[in-house]
């Protein structure tokens, strides 16, 4: 609630009813103050008030006590039922003096059985006070408890007794020579004297239960004393008469008892404020009079005996001895005093020994420093933690020790803790730099509690502790090999570059970097030479960039760097500018290393991205990986720029992908051979085996530019999978009908060092379809620079070892056919497409076709020229001494229909032949399917 509704909000119905019953007990009270004042108006209602309306409010004070016993007083039910009976024999009292007075019309006798009433108003009282107090814990507590009370009791008996009670004695004894009039005259301040010290003793040591009530309840039983005091003084009593102003105080009295519990309820429950909670005031003045109360009482004493003697007269005994009671009291109350003093002195030096052995033991530095920020005590922990002696530390400024970059910090932390409530915010956390003795900073956690207006700092070293954090912060953020940033990292740097203060610099730019023959290095002189290249790759990275960019390493041999923008409107020159930081990266990159004791050369593909408005960093980053592969596939070792179209060539890749494994999925491939024809003769001497997809209108597409575009291994692996099984399964369908003709499956060399499953491989699939080993040639593509010779020459000897045909494909290009033909096992070389197109036109292929065919025909090996399709060139090929072609001059692609049409004729015409002789089909020789761009077929 706010301040403003909390003063427009209406009272609480209890809290008015409480102010209510306070205004209507305060003007009974001064009604009959008044009344009593003015004698009542007549002497009759005086005298029936002066009695019959004390006994009246006498007996609702016992009822009212009664009752809230009865409903909830507690732990302390026996003391409001003795106030009760206390206030029932006041009533009493009062009504038997009413009898005599205002019924019978005589004087009230002396002794009368209102006397015993009154009387018995002091006891139950006295017992009930006990009942209130709080409880001492121990004997000497209780014994203290009695001598207070002895003390207080006996010295108002001392000075009542000099004062009035010696002389009202002894006229009593000469009125009257009867025993009970003196003993009547005594037991009235007596008894007032031993309540008034119970009230007196008892009101320091009250227990905290229902307070208010309590000190209602202590206040009427005052008032009643102090009429009862003011009642017994002989010059008073000699003269009283029911209905005067006196009894005004009994009245009030026994009113402010009736009132005590219920009005003290009504404030227990009104509900607590809102706010936050008041910390509970220390009362030193109530302590320092509860330790003076039996010096006080003493010093009245003292004060009694000296009015005797300054009177002149003779020292009463009952007031030497009551004298002399007080003073042994006292004493015996200081020797108990001094043995709980040497108890708890022995107590808290054991307590404080105890403390001290852990402040001292603890390895924890504690430190007190005083409102100015003054060190006034230092654990000796200091030298162990600070290197520095406590004894040095005290007396010198906080801040002196607090590294001057934490400074200001602390300052700050430490004024907002001390302007907070401490009920809200007891202790606090700080942790700064400390200077050691070394001269060295220690990361140092405080925690920092208030003392004495000063501070209280607990604090220990925890450098090690920010170390290890700090360590492993840096290596969550950087690569544990270069020590470059990674990825995560990288990814920051280039959010805070798009978000800072140069979000809208397209001169941002990002750079991928992957390094080419970076996996060769791995295959052929081992993983830690591959790691040393990565180590020296990424400081020559480090070295080249600005000191405002950053260098990562992303994986693997991805690197990446970050250029910041440097402002620049002109973006055609920013670009030249970033291409040239590109291309120098580059070449550092591409410079030899030296690894152990050779050098390794490695080239590196680099793609570049700028920032564009509102673009995010993960497109950023992938434009720039778009970009390296763009860079990669262009022929790798050079720089390529991001362009929108290559997102859109991803997009259709993907889709080109998906549009692959649907079709391989559903059975959308199609098998057709193209017959490998003798040059010589026309003969079909092997077919080729070609795969097509079938569209759905039902066109066949050749898959070479198809899978060219999708760049998905796992798709072409499977597609292979399918057309080499698909190609030995209707061979042998072929044999067993009566057309053995040898059939050619081209593979890549990591096809055929595929470990697949063995139900897969090509021993297991001749053996399940029932197809002689020597009717299946391999053509092995041009090897992979990452293909082991060694692995890919152990698997074509054993295949060859089966009766398997091995043709070497696309001989003539490339820079391995060499070396492939020194080292492989080879029965078949199949002249490259490219250089069978223009043998006819160029007298330059002419010639090296020719020297590859000598070359064949050396080594004892048959050719096979693919992409024969016009008659001038089967007659060059022919003239060169190739002894098989494939191409359009003969047949294209046939399905299995026309094949087994093709079979049953046997031969194609050959150019130059003029009378083709009729051969059957088969026994020549194993082929496989052409170059990498097979043979198109039209549509059928």
């Amino acid at each position: 609630m706010s301040a403003l509704g909390a003063l427009l909000a209406p009272r609480s119905a209890s809290g008015s009813t409480g102010m209510r019953s306070r205004i209507l007990l305060g003007f009974v009270c001064a009604a009959y103050s008044v009344g009593a004042a003015v004698g009542w108006g007549s002497p009759q209602v005086a005298v029936f008030m002066g009695d019959f309306g004390l006994a009246a409010a006498a007996l609702i004070a016992a009822v009212s006590c009664f009752l809230y016993a009865r409903t909830g007083a507690g732990r302390l039910r026996p003391a409001w039922l003795l106030f009760s009976l206390s206030s029932l024999m006041a009533a009493c009292g009062n009504a038997v003096w009413g009898w005599y007075e205002v019924i019978l019309g005589v004087p009230v006798p002396t002794p009368s059985l209102a006397d015993v009433f009154f009387l018995c108003f002091a006891p139950p009282a006295i017992v009930g006070l006990l009942v209130l107090a709080k409880r001492p814990v121990t004997r000497a507590g209780w014994v203290c408890l009695a001598l207070d009370a002895w003390l207080i009791g006996g010295s108002l008996l001392t000075l009542a007794w000099s004062l009035a009670l010696a002389h009202t004695t002894h006229l009593a004894g000469f009125q009257d020579t009867s025993v009970a009039p003196a003993a009547l005259s005594l037991a009235y301040p007596l008894l007032d004297i031993v309540l008034v010290s119970m009230v007196l003793a008892l009101h320091f040591r009250r227990a905290g239960v229902n307070r208010s009530a309590v000190n209602t309840a202590i206040a009427a039983l005052a008032l009643t004393v102090l009429s009862d005091a003011v009642f017994t003084s002989p010059l008073l009593r000699s003269t009283y008469h029911s209905g005067q102003l006196l009894d005004a105080g009994w009245f009030a009295g026994s009113l402010l008892l009736a009132y005590a519990p219920w009005g003290a309820r009504r404030a227990d429950r009104q509900p607590a404020r809102p706010g936050p909670p008041r910390a509970i005031a220390s009362r030193p003045i109530a302590g320092s009079l509860a330790a003076l109360t039996p010096y006080l009482a003493a010093a009245v004493c003292t004060l009694g005996i000296l009015y005797n003697v300054v009177e002149g007269r003779r020292v009463d005994r009952v007031v030497i001895f009551t004298g002399c009671t007080v003073v042994l009291a006292l004493v015996v109350r200081q020797g108990i005093m001094l043995l709980d003093n040497i108890s708890l002195t022995q107590e808290l030096a054991q307590k404080e020994n105890h403390f001290r052995s852990l402040v001292q033991g603890s390895s924890d530095v504690i430190m007190i420093a005083a409102p100015s920020g003054t060190l006034r005590y230092v654990s000796p922990a200091a030298a162990g933690v600070y290197g520095r002696e406590a004894e040095d530390l005290v007396g010198s400024e906080l801040s002196s020790i607090i590294h001057p970059d934490d400074l200001g910090r602390v300052v700050h932390e430490l004024r907002r803790f001390l302007a907070a409530p401490p009920h809200e915010e007891p202790t606090t956390r700080i942790e700064c730099r400390f200077r050691s003795g070394t001269g060295d900073w220690l990361n140092v956690e405080s925690t920092v509690n208030r003392h004495q207006g000063g501070l209280l700092l607990n604090s220990r070293d925890v450098t090690e502790r920010v170390r290890l954090q700090a360590q492993l912060q840096h290596n969550a953020e950087h690569d544990p090999l270069t020590d470059l940033p990674n990825r995560a990292l990288f990814t920051a740097r280039v959010r805070q570059a798009l978000g800072g203060r140069r979000s809208g610099d397209p001169g941002t730019a990002v750079l991928f970097i992957d390094l080419d023959g970076f996996k060769q290095v791995n295959d052929t002189i081992g993983h830690q030479a591959g790691d040393e290249l990565l180590i020296q790759a990424g400081r020559r990275l480090q070295d080249s960039v600005r000191a405002g960019d950053t260098a990562a390493r992303l994986g693997g041999d991805e690197f990446a760097a970050l250029i910041m923008g440097d402002g620049t409107r002109d973006q055609g020159a920013r670009e030249y500018q970033v291409h040239e930081i590109a291309d120098r990266l580059r070449l550092t990159l591409s410079q030899p290393y030296r690894i152990g004791p050779s050098e390794v050369r490695v080239a590196a593909s680099i793609g570049v991205a700028f920032a564009e408005p509102a673009i995010s960093p993960t497109d950023l980053m992938r434009n720039a990986d778009l970009a390296m592969y763009r860079a990669k596939a262009g022929g790798k070792d050079r720089v390529e720029l991001y362009a929108p179209q290559m997102q859109a060539d991803v997009v259709r890749r993907s889709e080109l992908a998906a549009r692959l494994r649907t079709a391989l999925r559903d059975g959308e491939f199609a098998l057709l051979h193209q017959p490998v024809v003798h040059l010589a003769s026309g003969s079909v001497a092997a077919v080729a085996a070609q795969a097509r997809w079938r569209s759905a209108q039902g066109i066949l597409f050749t898959p070479a530019e198809f899978l060219r575009v999708t760049g998905d291994d796992d798709r072409t692996a499977e597609l292979g999978r399918w057309l080499l099984e698909e190609a030995v399964k209707q061979a042998a369908d072929r044999a067993r009908a009566g057309h053995p003709v040898a059939v050619s499956v081209r593979l890549s060399a990591a096809r055929l060092l595929d470990a697949g499953p063995p139900s897969g491989s090509i021993e297991a699939l001749l053996t399940r379809h029932g197809l002689p080993s020597g009717a299946l040639m391999i053509e092995v593509a041009d090897s992979d620079p990452r293909v082991s010779f060694d692995a890919l020459e152990q698997r074509l000897v054993a295949l060859r070892r089966l009766g398997v045909r091995i043709a070497l494909d696309g001989f003539g290009s490339g820079f391995a056919a060499i070396n492939a033909l020194r080292r492989l096992p080879i029965d078949v070389l199949k002249l490259d497409r490219n250089l069978v197109e223009g043998v006819v036109e160029s007298a330059r292929l002419h010639k090296i076709t020719s020297g590859l065919l000598r070359i064949a025909c050396d080594l004892g090996l048959q050719s096979v020229a693919d992409g024969v399709d016009v008659p001038e060139q089967v007659l060059a090929l022919r003239a060169m001494g190739c002894t098989h072609g494939q191409g359009m001059a003969f047949s294209g692609p046939l399905d299995e229909y026309r094949l087994r049409r093709a079979l049953v004729r046997g031969e194609f015409p050959v150019p130059g032949i003029p009378s083709p002789r009729p051969v059957m089909a088969g026994g020549s020789i194993p082929l496989l399917t052409g170059s990498h761009t097979e043979t198109p077929v039209p549509p059928t």
